[in-house]
């Protein structure tokens, strides 16, 4: 299968290893990665504060650059709750018919990184080695917009060598969401004081998840507290080889 990656705004700026990553798990299973170079941003950051206007643009760029991907991959809950969620609503708002119809073409090869191993792909042993003991966060967005359920942990039992620890309160926000951490800082604070508590409950070495926006999140705290716990997103853990440790 060919399939186009879209690397995202804090990926490509802050943790380009995730799209190497993912890369990586992807031609090890037998396919065929695309990035299209004329890529920016799904519009998501300025939606998010009001800027509907602004992010239009941006949406009708993202459709026009993978109008004809046989398959979007995108490493990224929010982004992907972005376009599936708005993208529709935003070309209704703008009397866009031909956007209309090209997003719903689109639509239906439009995966998040999880999404794509083990929905379209089929696939939860990716043929990962990482020997530590691993945590896992569910992302606001992954949990209750993608509904991802149990896919990231499915792919994490696959792993060799892992030791998956639950993690308590997985449904309980980070205190992330974007501007939210900015405007409401001390509500942000509390709520990632009571998430990095239950992470170091479990005495795990890594914890990871679908979005690196709540695991920088995540990490500003357990770095301030030399937690010594490390966040890594869920395709660095599944690129890890004998060869290549995370």
């Amino acid at each position: 299968m060919r399939i186009a990656l879209f690397i995202t705004c804090y990926n490509d700026t802050l943790f380009p290893r995730t799209g190497q990553s993912v890369v990586r798990v992807l031609e090890r299973l037998g396919h065929t990665v695309e990035f299209p170079l004329e890529q920016t941003c799904c519009g998501q950051m300025h939606f998010n504060t009001g800027y509907a206007r602004e992010a239009y643009p941006l949406a009708k760029r993202f459709v026009e650059i993978f109008a004809d991907a046989e398959t979007v991959c995108i490493p990224s809950s929010s982004c992907v709750a972005m376009i599936r969620e708005y993208y529709p609503a935003l070309a209704r708002e703008n009397e866009d018919a031909g956007m209309a119809a090209a997003v719903d073409s689109l639509l239906p090869r439009v995966f998040e990184f999880s999404e794509l191993l083990v929905d379209a792909l089929g696939v939860t042993d990716v043929g990962a080695y990482f020997p530590h003991r691993v945590t896992y966060h569910a992302s606001c967005h992954g949990l209750r917009s993608l509904h991802l359920g149990d896919k990231p942990l499915r792919l994490l039992r696959a792993v060799r060598g892992l030791e998956l620890v639950p993690l308590e309160g997985l449904e309980q926000c980070c205190g992330f969401g974007g501007t939210f951490a900015v405007k409401n800082a001390d509500v942000s604070a509390a709520m990632l004081t009571e998430k990095t508590r239950a992470v170091l409950n479990t005495r795990a070495e890594v914890c990871t998840a679908c979005d690196n926006s709540c695991l920088m999140h995540m990490q500003g705290m357990l770095h301030r507290q030399f937690a010594g716990v490390r966040t890594l997103h869920l395709a660095e853990v599944l690129a890890g080889t004998e060869d290549v440790l995370g």
